[in-house]
């Protein structure tokens, strides 16, 4: 048990396992040849995002409209910002097996580094919660998506304001903004911190800098339509699919359609409740459940959400398992998103439950919503007594672990 303890515990291990998971992930990929997304179509390469990140960049270079159909090239449509393609030229100047494993492992590297950033956790303590990680980690790098890198954009910030790093920290929250902009959630956790103004002003003037980075590129006219094209394709969203997520529950449980943004709204103001709590602020833990929470939210309230999705919500429910007090209920709570989030794709589980039940009733989402739900009560409901750590002042990465409660 000791061994195994200091196994998890030991960073250089971690971040090597990280790294090895990337570059597998990658090698799989570009082995993997092409696919049909439905009988008797277009083959396309397995990496099909990253196709779709990298062929933005060109488009971009090219004067193309980055939201319009491109079926020659890849499957779907580009739907980030056009600071991200710019940002994407990065990866695509090189051949896809380098480009496609430098993307995997920054996703995979900004991971690793949010969690050891984070202070007041032992290394054994955020080396469990790498691990909790693990699978839904490999099943976005497997599909070259974003989803890790917002993720650790994320704790990154969290860590980066604990340290009172306002510049870097907003830095991050913008960054994944002008990845996806349900990434806007994470600004919440700004109201935690003093010197709101500063955060303002440098969450300002990020967002400027990512909005005109089109223009070292493309021409005022061509910017101008880019960004009058990326918001027709957002709103003109009415996919009549509602992924693994709160809405998804509702449909597929209840045969109940809401209107998304009635959903949405309710879980905006549901999410608040707890941030009335301002004489909480000084303490860690809450704060710590805040961003918890925020990670859980950008999954279960997105109607888009997919499996390689969930490596966001998995950060949080680990993040919220290792503070958390280990209650019979929280045991559970943490075992069935173990079982069902992280579990349920696999061949663990026999293909005709994947098919009749787990992928029907979006039973994936099923534990993120109940620990969302669990996180916003114990916030909302917690007394200061069973909080630890009050103060502002930046702390050391590596300090005893937090008690539970």
């Amino acid at each position: 048990m000791k061994r195994l303890k200091k196994l998890v515990s030991n960073k250089k291990v971690i971040f090597l396992l990280f790294v090895v998971l990337a570059l597998i992930a990658s090698i799989q990929s570009l082995l993997s040849g092409t696919k049909s997304y439905f009988e008797g179509g277009t083959e396309y390469l397995v990496y099909n995002n990253y196709t779709i990140f990298k062929h933005s960049f060109f488009h971009l270079l090219e004067g193309k409209d980055l939201y319009a159909h491109y079926p020659s090239e890849h499957w779907d449509l580009f739907k980030y910002s056009p600071a991200f393609s710019v940002f994407f030229g990065l990866f695509a100047m090189f051949p896809d097996f380098i480009g496609l494993n430098l993307w995997n492992l920054l996703n995979s590297t900004i991971v690793f580094l949010s969690i050891f950033y984070l202070p007041r956790l032992s290394y054994t303590q955020k080396g469990l919660i790498a691990i909790v990680c693990i699978i839904e980690l490999m099943t976005s790098l497997q599909n070259a998506q974003s989803n890790a890198l917002i993720a650790g954009l994320i704790i990154l910030s969290f860590g980066l304001l604990e340290r009172n790093k306002y510049l870097f920290a907003s830095l991050c929250i913008v960054f994944s903004i002008f990845i996806k902009l349900f990434g806007i959630v994470a600004l919440a956790i700004f109201i935690f911190y003093p010197k709101k103004w500063k955060l303002a002003l440098y969450t300002l003037g990020w967002s400027l800098v990512f909005f005109i980075m089109p223009l070292f590129i493309v021409d005022i006219y061509q910017f101008k339509f880019l960004y009058e094209s990326w918001w027709n394709m957002l709103v003109s969203d009415h996919s009549a699919s509602f992924g693994y997520s709160v809405m998804g529950i509702i449909q597929t449980w209840f045969n109940l359609e809401f209107n998304k943004i009635i959903v949405v709204l309710s879980g905006a103001a549901i999410f608040l409740l707890p941030m009335l709590r301002f004489q909480h602020y000084k303490n860690y833990s809450f704060r710590l459940s805040g961003m918890a929470s925020v990670l859980l939210w950008v999954v279960i309230f997105n109607h888009k959400a997919e499996s390689p999705t969930f490596v966001i919500a998995m950060a949080g429910v680990a993040i919220w398992f290792i503070y958390s007090k280990k209650s019979i209920i929280n045991i559970s709570l943490f075992i069935l998103a173990i079982l069902l989030t992280s579990l349920s794709p696999t061949d663990i589980f026999p293909r005709f439950i994947r098919n009749e039940y787990i992928h029907p009733y979006a039973l994936k989402a099923l534990p993120c919503i109940l620990i969302w739900c669990k996180i916003i009560t114990d916030m909302f409901l917690m007394k200061s007594e069973e909080l630890s750590i009050k103060t502002f002042a930046p702390a050391q990465p590596e300090l005893k672990e937090v008690k539970p409660g």
